[in-house]
């Protein structure tokens, strides 16, 4: 899972490491919603780069993109409401992912970054997943 900001180029970095997250993308959708906060997943959006990727990687049928609907943006503030929830839960038992539990308080934080740096410029932003 990583994060597509609106535009060509923000100025920014917004690379971010969504692997231990995709993994454990279920448990964290049941904490979220056990928090009140909206699930990562909800923040999915699939544009026509997004969706190139995705058919190049062997993940979808070529003609989805000639069907797909505009893209869905979100503010950040919106996402970082989830990661700030998900991040104090984490951190008050880390253990309940096990061993893994630094690796997704750490992706969450990457995730925090690019979305204040979005805030703070105003860009809108959407999750997109690659298969790979």
């Amino acid at each position: 899972m990583y994060i597509v900001v609106e535009g060509e180029d923000p100025g920014y970095n917004i690379y971010v490491n969504g692997r231990v997250l995709a993994r454990y993308e279920s448990a964290i959708e049941k904490l979220a919603l056990q928090l009140g906060v909206k699930p990562l997943l909800e923040f999915f959006s699939a544009d026509e780069n997004s969706m190139s990727l995705l058919i190049q990687e062997g993940g979808g049928n070529p003609d989805l993109l000639k069907r797909l609907p505009p893209p869905q943006w979100y503010r950040p503030e919106d996402g970082l409401d989830t990661l700030e929830a998900l991040i104090t839960a984490i951190e008050a038992d880390p253990h309940q992912f096990g061993s893994e539990g630094p690796e997704i308080l750490s992706e969450l934080h990457e995730y925090g970054a690019v979305l204040r740096k979005s805030a703070e410029r105003g860009h809108r932003w959407h999750l997109a997943v690659s298969w790979r």
